[in-house]
């Protein structure tokens, strides 16, 4: 894998390949992108596309990264880490939720899924880009607020993470990602995030 990721030339149309891969990938999926439209879409020819990403899989992995982080750095940027929970874990489970909920975050996930049996690595870049970065800020902050006694001590602080991620999926996620549902409102959204934090907060709040 990192002889792959080495291979990948970070030049002035670095940015516009990835963006014009992100709408074929998108739209069509991995095994439906075709390289020829990839180059179309981001207004290079084949030989630049080649130039920065020697193969398809390499390319799609970066995208998947890059839309990721992207997003895991929005949503922590936009939290204020020194509130109390009550605060951070009702605007992070938002943010969470939204994204999983998007189109964006429904068709990403569905192509990594589908995709991931064939290239392994692929799920491996795609947790580690998002989820584990967000798992990640959770932890920390859940610990800092262990230490100014607003989360009860003797806690497993990994794993009260995970169960507030999946608390946070209850009920909308798995409707959406089937195609069950798909008018989902923020007020849905909403209730949803606001029973996964009064949860949460009965068992490990102070």
């Amino acid at each position: 894998m990192s002889s792959q990721v080495a291979k990948i030339r970070r030049g002035r149309k670095y940015d516009q390949v990835i963006n014009g891969a992100r709408s074929v990938f998108l739209t069509d999926g991995f095994e439906g992108a075709s390289v020829d439209e990839i180059a179309r879409a981001a207004g290079v020819s084949k030989a630049t596309l080649y130039s920065y990403f020697p193969d398809k899989r390499i390319l799609f992995m970066e995208m998947v990264t890059q839309q990721c982080q992207a997003q895991a750095t929005t949503t922590v940027q936009s939290l204020d880490l020194t509130a109390p929970p009550d605060e951070v874990l009702r605007k992070g489970g938002q943010q969470f939720l939204g994204f999983l909920l998007s189109d964006m975050g429904q068709r990403i996930f569905r192509i990594v899924i589908a995709e991931c049996e064939r290239f392994p690595e692929l799920g491996q870049k795609f947790y580690e880009s998002g989820p584990m970065v967000m798992r990640r800020v959770l932890v920390d902050y859940l610990a800092a607020a262990q230490s100014r006694g607003q989360i009860r001590g003797n806690v497993d602080i990994g794993l009260a993470a995970d169960q507030f991620g999946e608390m946070c999926k209850a009920d909308l996620w798995l409707k959406v990602i089937v195609g069950i549902r798909s008018d989902v409102s923020q007020a849905d959204i909403s209730r949803v995030v606001d029973g996964a934090v009064d949860t949460f907060l009965a068992r490990y709040g102070v």
